[in-house]
């Protein structure tokens, strides 16, 4: 039988609510909260087993209650579910996770650094691009948003549990390590993207939204290029300026293996 709880001062209740709301809390105990049935489902298929499966009160049926049937079920009022989910619309489904431990590549062919990322919408639309385009490791700086926060997890759509992802990195050392191209975008840069070969080992660094990278790391990046833009736009945003990088390096591997 599920444990039920109706009460906002549980003790229990109120951990789960700091775990949603606290990215210090998340990185203390290790442990974050996926809320949504996509999310739950990539979880599974990625081999994780969680701790514990949340459900609201009004959920008699569900194929995941079925093939979760050992893990300890804790069920909520309406309105308790409802303040814990940090979503508009919540499903009536989450689990409570251990997050994944780090076991970055050591000789990776394809990676990602993310300086200073701090929205947390664009966070989870580039770890996303980065794991759909094949990427073996994310690099987040100190100074990005919390990977593993409800917003992040939401944008990131699977993500993270599909590449490996490295927080408070030291970005200049890991550029010093790797073997390939260190690739940026610039404005303005003498080379557009696609006359880049981008079909070896490849780093790709992206800085803050708005200050970019860093002098440092940028004098690292032995490859910068601009993307063209035939339009009266200026730039475009981090987000989507990588999801053209990353699929224009899938394209070209495309190409190359015809």
């Amino acid at each position: 039988m599920p444990e039920v709880i109706v009460s906002l001062q549980n003790p229990q209740y109120k951990n789960l609510r700091k775990l949603v709301e606290s990215a210090s809390l998340r990185r203390e105990q290790q442990r974050t909260l996926l809320d949504g049935e996509h999310l739950v489902q990539a979880y599974l298929a990625s081999g994780g087993v969680p701790r514990l499966l949340i459900v609201v009160e009004s959920i008699v049926e569900h194929p995941l209650l079925a093939r979760l049937r050992h893990v300890p079920v804790l069920q909520l009022t309406q309105r308790l579910f409802s303040a814990l989910s940090p979503v508009k619309t919540p499903t009536g489904l989450m689990l409570l996770i251990d997050i994944p431990p780090v076991d970055p590549p050591p000789r990776p062919a394809f990676i990602v650094l993310l300086e200073r990322i701090q929205d947390p919408g664009n966070l989870g639309a580039m770890l996303r691009s980065a794991a759909a385009a094949g990427a073996e490791a994310v690099y987040l700086s100190e100074g990005c948003a919390d990977a593993w926060s409800p917003k992040v997890l939401r944008g990131g759509m699977g993500a993270h549990f599909a590449t490996q992802i490295v927080e408070q990195a030291d970005l200049v050392g890991v550029a010093h390590a790797f073997a390939g191209k260190l690739c940026s975008a610039v404005l303005n840069a003498p080379q557009d993207l696609f006359a880049v070969d981008l079909t070896g080992a490849v780093a790709f660094a992206v800085g803050n939204e708005g200050a970019g990278l860093s002098a440092e790391l940028r004098a690292l990046a032995n490859t910068e290029f601009s993307i063209p833009m035939p339009g009266t736009v200026e730039s475009l945003n981090a987000a989507a300026a990588l999801a053209v990088c990353v699929f224009e390096r899938v394209r070209q591997l495309a190409v190359g293996s015809d």
